[in-house]
């Protein structure tokens, strides 16, 4: 069926790949991008550098699509980046792509791509969608490797209903095959890791002159709570981390918690961080919510970490307490934990303290 469909981009080859396979559908397509805020002093955003705005709208006119920048810089501020620097001032560790995907992929620039007549929204990720009587799930893609469900398990009904993944039955080899057959601009671009906004610079010098504590000294606490070091500055620092703690042991230490509210650092043994349990806040599903008693759910609570069966226990509020048998060493506050039956992606939630 023939849809008239919005294609974001980014200059990039999943999404240029992702354009190209729509044309060749028969679609009526359109290609988006969006400019978004970056960091003064640390160059373009590498979602929309000068470079790949460029490269975008060579493929478009290749495609023969028409091709559209929206300025989305104040949004992308305001839902993105502020909210990742009062997320480290509060001793967490955000996951910025979270946010915008829900607000910016899938909120700003969907109401955009319907306002412009487009029946759907399609995007270079790696998932799938099904729908079954009505309902539609997200589901993880092909290519486990590249599967993206873990930052698109904000989605809801709505967008699924407008959603397009292009490449979600396709493997990360084979779709730069089909950028090179197609003599694409973007085919021998290599992905960017980094946090766009920071346009290669490090996290901590930017947060550096937004945060006013972020260097305050405070200090490092083993795990009876006495003073075994001090540190610099808990932005300096990640649950998990071992190196950099500038702290001589018997035993490698981690980073086991950050605590604000005493400026404080607590430490220990790897084996102190396999945690069989913890609280998750802000609760989202993408369709109906599991029930109290399903088993055979499993959770993921990092992007590229493995998943692990877990139950569920609901709290007041959209909260709940999620337990993993044999504990993990990953769980990391201000992180997501999405949810899994089997392929599908239930939704998730932010791990709270």
């Amino acid at each position: 069926m023939s849809r008239v469909v919005a294609i974001a981009m980014s200059g990039g080859v999943d999404s240029s790949v992702a354009a190209a396979l729509l044309v060749e559908a028969g679609h009526e397509v359109f290609g988006l991008m969006l400019r978004l805020w970056s960091d003064p002093g640390a160059g373009p955003n590498r979602c929309c550098a000068p470079d790949d705005v460029a490269r975008a709208r060579v493929t478009a006119a290749n495609l023969g699509i028409p091709f559209y920048v929206l300025d989305a810089q104040d949004a992308f501020r305001e839902e993105v980046v502020e909210p990742f620097i009062h997320g480290y001032a509060q001793g967490v560790t955000p996951n910025p792509c979270l946010n915008c995907n829900r607000h910016i992929r899938w909120g700003f620039l969907l109401d955009n791509a319907l306002a412009m007549g487009a029946t759907h929204l399609a995007t270079g990720h790696y998932a799938r969608t099904e729908a079954i009587d009505g309902r539609w799930r997200l589901l993880r893609a092909l290519d486990r490797e590249k599967d993206q469900s873990y930052v698109l398990s904000v989605l809801d009904q709505h967008h699924l209903a407008h959603a397009l993944f292009p490449l979600g039955n396709m493997r990360k080899q084979d779709v730069r095959g089909m950028a090179k057959e197609r003599r694409l601009p973007a085919m021998d671009r290599h992905d960017s890791q980094d946090l766009c906004f920071l346009g290669g610079a490090d996290y901590r010098d930017f947060l550096s002159g937004r945060i006013a504590e972020a260097h305050r000294p405070g200090p490092v606490l083993d795990l009876q709570g006495r003073t075994i070091g001090l540190h610099g500055g808990l932005i300096e620092y990640t649950v998990g981390q071992r190196k950099g703690l500038r702290i001589s042991a018997s035993v490698p230490l981690y980073v086991l918690e950050k605590q604000p509210e005493t400026n404080a650092l607590i430490v220990g043994p790897r084996a102190a961080l396999g945690k069989p349990e913890f609280t998750v806040r802000d609760l989202h599903w993408v369709g109906d919510r599991p029930t109290p008693a399903e088993r055979g759910l499993t959770v993921q609570v990092r992007y590229r970490s493995r998943e692990l069966p877990a139950t569920i226990q609901w709290l007041e509020g959209s909260r709940a307490l999620v337990r993993i048998p044999e504990g993990l060493a990953e769980i990391t506050p201000g992180q997501a934990a999405v949810f899994y039956r089997g392929e599908e992606c239930l939704g998730g939630g932010i791990i709270d303290r």
